[in-house]
């Protein structure tokens, strides 16, 4: 199927121009003649790329890209501004709202089909879905390497084992870099005033963490352990920084593969303050559920001291050896030492307070 390219050019002439070139190269094009009529229609037709010229009536190219970017169906499309010599000097206003190029005109035949050709196909190595493993890391990594405004990417990344209960952070210190595990359970977590400890985080195989400090420049906010023998590959703290800070489209990729736990953070805090101890326990059961169950199994089972749980919960350790107690006398979980299996998840999950 044809790529369909989104004009918008308000002077008649090269927006004829430009697109009879684009049609005789087999892209299908549609013409906007103003930046009002462009937005309708990127919302409306989701074009593969869009081509605006700055300097237009009623609603010129910077408004286009920045009402674009607000909207999450219309904000990763590839956007090549179309500008004239004189306005050089405010093409960087345009780079840093999110612009992925620029063709300076008048241009010729071929560098207006190279432009194109680059960023689609750049486009298409960031619609890619990645396995979430070390290989599928690596393959994300060798893919986003062809982006040639990338300067530094790592062409190793360290990876090292971890026993369990070693820490891999600790609170307070600087990042070196971004943590992705491989293989194994990874917790952070954190003291409060009176020196219990916290479960602030779960990680799986195919996670990031540990990425927080490096967004705001600052120290860990909290701690990272192995709750068993887990495999880390760490990504140097300057090849974060050139993806998500040096490329708009590496940053909309690499942020969205990063944000898979804040919202459980904020749910989590609204949870401990205002939860029963026996709902705290079936929320960390469910939170353990949901985070580690794997699509092939029937039935899950974790085994989780009943520290770690009873830190996950927000409350003391005896309370949740009670209430553990109390869940398997009415048959919503079996315990067998350490190892916890979830024999109701419906009855947990719609525990009261």
């Amino acid at each position: 199927m044809n790529k369909k390219i989104l004009l918008i050019e308000d002077n008649i002439d090269m927006r004829e121009n430009t697109a009879e070139i684009l049609q005789l190269a087999n892209y299908n094009v549609i013409t906007a003649v103003n930046g009002r009529e462009g937005v309708e229609l990127a919302e409306k037709e989701k074009p593969d790329l869009i081509i605006c010229d700055i300097m237009m009536p009623v609603l010129d190219g910077y408004g286009v890209l920045h009402l674009l970017s607000k909207n999450e169906s219309t904000a990763g499309i590839p956007f090549i501004y179309l500008t004239a010599k004189a306005e050089r000097s405010d093409l960087r206003k345009g780079m840093e709202m999110g612009a992925d190029d620029y063709l300076t005109k008048p241009f010729d035949d071929i560098e207006l089909l190279n432009a194109i050709e680059s960023r689609l196909k750049k486009s298409e190595i960031l619609k890619k879905d990645f396995s979430k493993s070390l290989q599928g890391l690596n393959e994300f990594f060798n893919e986003v390497k062809g982006i040639d405004v990338l300067k530094k990417l790592s062409e190793e990344s360290e990876v090292r084992v971890f026993k369990k209960k070693e820490e891999i952070y600790k609170e307070n210190n600087y990042p070196k870099g971004i943590y992705f595990l491989s293989s194994g359970k990874i917790k952070t977590h954190k003291l409060n005033d009176q020196g219990k400890e916290l479960i602030t985080g779960l990680y799986k195989e195919g996670d990031f963490f540990g990425y927080l400090a490096l967004l705001d420049d600052g120290k860990y906010s909290d701690s990272a352990t192995a709750m068993e023998d887990a495999e880390v590959c760490l990504i140097p703290k300057d090849d974060f920084h050139a993806l998500v800070y040096k490329n708009s489209e590496v940053s909309r990729k690499f942020i969205k593969m990063l944000s898979n736990n804040l919202r459980e953070k904020e749910e989590q805090l609204v949870k401990l303050a205002y939860n029963s101890v026996r709902k705290k326990v079936a929320d960390a059961l469910i939170t353990l559920y949901n985070r580690y169950k794997k699509d092939d199994e029937k039935v899950f089972s974790i085994s989780i001291s009943r520290e770690d749980l009873a830190n996950l919960a927000g409350i003391a350790t005896e309370s949740t050896i009670r209430t553990l107690s109390d869940l398997k006398d009415e048959k919503l979980i079996d315990i067998h030492v350490s190892k916890i299996t979830i024999l109701n998840y419906e009855k947990l999950a719609r525990m009261h307070n």
